[in-house]
Order: C-alpha cells, then sequence, then structure tokens
C-alpha cells in the first residue's frame, strides 16, 4: 500500500513540475515578504485562492526561479485517500529525489492546495521550513484554512495572504476593458462603455466564476455560494443549533447591505416569528458570518471602545454581486453596492476604517485611517442630481470635518461630472475613477 502511495505521489510531483502555468487575470494582492514564514491564502469560497497560487508561481518564473524549484501540488485527488500526516514526508523526499541538486542550494517554493484533507497537516510543514531550505505557500477550502485559525494552528509561522473576489480594476482586465488613461482624460464615448462595465461590476460582482456565467445562472451560482459558506463554514464548524435563525440573519445581513445591524431588533424580529434565539447568540453568528469571509461589519469611528461596542455596526458582503440576490426586489440597489465596493477597496488599500455619526446627527459613511497616516472622511452616493440630495451628502461631510479637521472630505458618487458649487474644501471624485486609483485632483 505505501508502495502504491509513494507512486502516486511521485506520478503528482512530476505533473506538478510540468504543468504549464494558466494565463490568468491578476489579481491585485499584497504579498508580505517576510523570511521563515510560510503564506496561507485566505478569503470566501471561490473567490481565486488557487489561481493567486498559479499567479504567485508564474511571478517566480518570471524572476527567474528554475521552473523545476516550483511545485504544485493538490491533494484533492481520490488516490490519494488515506493519506496521513506521518506519509506527508514522502512528498519532500521524493521530489529532493527527482532533483538532489536542489537540496540545500537553491530555494524551493512549495504550493500546498486542499492540504486541510490530510490531519495533522500542520507538523509537516513546520518541520520541513526548519529542516530544509524551502518556501511554502498553502491554501484549501476547510473552514480553518479559509478562517484566521490558520495562524495559530501554525504556530506564528504563517502569514495571512486575502484574497477578494475581482474589484473593479481586475474585474475590467478580466474582460479585456481595462483603461491606460485616468477617468478625467477618456474620451465621452469611453467614458460611457467604462460607466456601462461599471454598472455591470455592481450588479453581477466579481466572483471569477460568475463573469463565465450566463445572465439567468449568476444569481443560483451566488446563491450557492452563500449556501455553501452558511453550511461549511459556519453551520457544521461552529455546530450551529438554530440553522433557521442563522439563515433568517443572512438575509437580514445582505438583504440590508450597507446597513447599521441592531441585534436586539433582531432578536425582536425573530421572537414576532416564534424564533427563540439569545441576543449573544446573534452575536455570535455575525462573528461566524465574518470570520467565514461572507461579511464584513464596520464599527462606529471613536476613540472610546464603549463607544464603538454599544453603537451598531454596519454589515456588507463580500462582493457587491450578493446584494442583488437577496434585496427584496429582486435588483441591485446601486447605492448599497457602491458602498460595498468602496468599503472593499478601502480594505485592499489597507485602510483602518469606521463610519461617523456627527454630534449633529449627521452620519458620514467611513472615516479611513490610511498606512501613510493620510486621514479622509468619505460620503458615498450613487446620484448626486437632485439639490436636495447633494445638500445633505455635502452637509454631512462639512459637519464631520469642524471635528477632524486633518481628515479630507470626498464626495463619490456615479456621475461623471462634478456637481456644481461645493462648499469649501470638500472634494468630489468619480466613484469609478477613485476605483481604478486615478489621482484626486488639485483642489
Amino acid at each position: 500500500m505505501e508502495g502504491e502511495l509513494k507512486a502516486v505521489i511521485q506520478d503528482k510531483i512530476i505533473e506538478g513540475l510540468s504543468a504549464l502555468v494558466p494565463a490568468l487575470t491578476r489579481r491585485e494582492v499584497y504579498l508580505p515578504s517576510i523570511p521563515g514564514k510560510s503564506l496561507a491564502v485566505i478569503g470566501m469560497r471561490r473567490s481565486g485562492k488557487t489561481t493567486f497560487l498559479w499567479q504567485c508561481m508564474a511571478d517566480q518564473l518570471a524572476a527567474g526561479a528554475p521552473r523545476e524549484s516550483l511545485l504544485y501540488f493538490n491533494f484533492e485527488d481520490d488516490r490519494l485517500a488515506g493519506l496521513a500526516a506521518k506519509d506527508l514526508h514522502h512528498l519532500i523526499e521524493i521530489y529532493f529525489q527527482l532533483h538532489p541538486g536542489f537540496r540545500d542550494k537553491k530555494t524551493v517554493r512549495l504550493y500546498l492546495d486542499e492540504i486541510q484533507l490530510v490531519s495533522g497537516w500542520e507538523s509537516f510543514v513546520r518541520r520541513v521550513m526548519d529542516s530544509e531550505k524551502v518556501e511554502v505557500m498553502l491554501t484549501g477550502s476547510s473552514a480553518r484554512l479559509l478562517s484566521r485559525e490558520i495562524a495559530t494552528s501554525m504556530r506564528g509561522r504563517a502569514l495571512e495572504v486575502l484574497v477578494h473576489p475581482f474589484n473593479f480594476r481586475e474585474y475590467l482586465a478580466h474582460r479585456d476593458a481595462a483603461v491606460s488613461q485616468p477617468f478625467s482624460k477618456l474620451t465621452k464615448a469611453a467614458k460611457s462603455t467604462l460607466l456601462r462595465h461599471f454598472d455591470d461590476y455592481l450588479s453581477q460582482g466579481g466572483f471569477p466564476e460568475v463573469q463565465k456565467a450566463v445572465e439567468r445562472d449568476r444569481d443560483a451560482l451566488l446563491r450557492s455560494y452563500v449556501d455553501v459558506a452558511m453550511l461549511r463554514d459556519v453551520i457544521e464548524r461552529h455546530s450551529v443549533s438554530n440553522p433557521t435563525a442563522l439563515r433568517w440573519l443572512v438575509r437580514q445581513l445582505l438583504g440590508n447591505a450597507a446597513g447599521t445591524f441592531s441585534a436586539q431588533k433582531f432578536f425582536d424580529t425573530l421572537k414576532s416569528q416564534g424564533i427563540a434565539v439569545a441576543k449573544d447568540t446573534v452575536h455570535a453568528y455575525v462573528g461566524h458570518l465574518e470570520d467565514a469571509f461572507l461579511i464584513r461589519t464596520v464599527c462606529m469611528h471613536s476613540g472610546s471602545e464603549r463607544q464603538r461596542m454599544v453603537n451598531p455596526r454596519k454589515a456588507y458582503p463580500v462582493d457587491p454581486g450578493l446584494i442583488r440576490v437577496f434585496d427584496r426586489t429582486r435588483r441591485t440597489n446601486i447605492g448599497h453596492a457602491l458602498e460595498t465596493a468602496v468599503l472593499l477597496e478601502l480594505e485592499r488599500r489597507g485602510a483602518s476604517i469606521g463610519y461617523l455619526r456627527t454630534a449633529s446627527g449627521y452620519e458620514v459613511d467611513f472615516h479611513a485611517d490610511y498606512p501613510d497616516g493620510t486621514l479622509q472622511l468619505i460620503q458615498v452616493c450613487a446620484d448626486l442630481s437632485s439639490k436636495e440630495t447633494l445638500e445633505r451628502e455635502t452637509r454631512a461631510l462639512t459637519d464631520a470635518q469642524a471635528a477632524h479637521p486633518q481628515a479630507v472630505p470626498l464626495l463619490l458618487s456615479m456621475d461623471a461630472l462634478p456637481p456644481p458649487a461645493l462648499p469649501p474644501g470638500i472634494r468630489w471624485q468619480a466613484a469609478a475613477a477613485w476605483l481604478l486609483g486615478d489621482p484626486l485632483a488639485t483642489a
């Protein structure tokens, strides 16, 4: 039996070393580089983690690494049924038997996919990193590999690499529609084309597999992602005793994207429907959904920990495409989708994020604190054509700026042209241009 297993491992190693690196849409993912650390690629299911492994291999090839030093190994193979942690040493030994000249002389990079199928794999990864000249990148579809518990199981030897569905730039690149000029420099026709793509992106989102699905299948595909995440990454992983309450919660959070969430109000709603659940359980369920990367939550910005705890959070889906699927009207709320896209981009840019409520009771969507110390107040609005809407949104920014004078107030909208007569100090940018990373025009 062991001989058969070794033969399968050798066959897969040879296949993994000879496989052509596929041409893929390039992902904009920050990749930390710290010696002695493995990289655990995490994120919601179907967001493109495996293809990101291939992208990293392609980058190493472009940098001059020998193809034979890059080993992709997928453990999802029925021929490996029964593979135990004690058998994993065969992988590294057979590899070096095939390439003895690399041992201790060249850095070998292991890309391990679905490794969670081998119980106790963590000890193998730690041992091989300690004893061999290797770098390890791993991912998989189990709840533990999707979550930040991976850092604990690896005893501090792993760094997280978070992969979201496509952002707007990646979406355009995937559709061969990338633009090479800033939004403000595009022709009217090019702007119109870009804004049409932007509408499509906010409606269908950025999950890679969804991009090639016909329109009638997209909703079913997105709903299946949510169902699988709920079942495997929340219900099974946390032994959820009240799946009915959890499903109500998911519908509430995704159907009210970008809205504040009150556990008390949700508790009262369930009670009125005859569904018994403790408020602490509701809070726990929200945490489980966030840990599975199905939702993101944002606290109110405050220097007081108590204020952050007692005020409701705002909840967002991990992808704007999920909004239409759970909206009661079965249509995309463009304002909510736009705010969701802005939040996810702020996360990608490494900002610390909170929402603001001013002393006068106005709300500002985001207070963003970037790694370089830059502060922004960001208000997101789909349509500023109404004078009343413009006055309301700018009033909130002006009020917030008085309390946060170091922060730059920024108004983002779907409009192609700036609104007239903005109050002094307030900046405007087309949301599409901001998401593309265009620099802000000089005030």
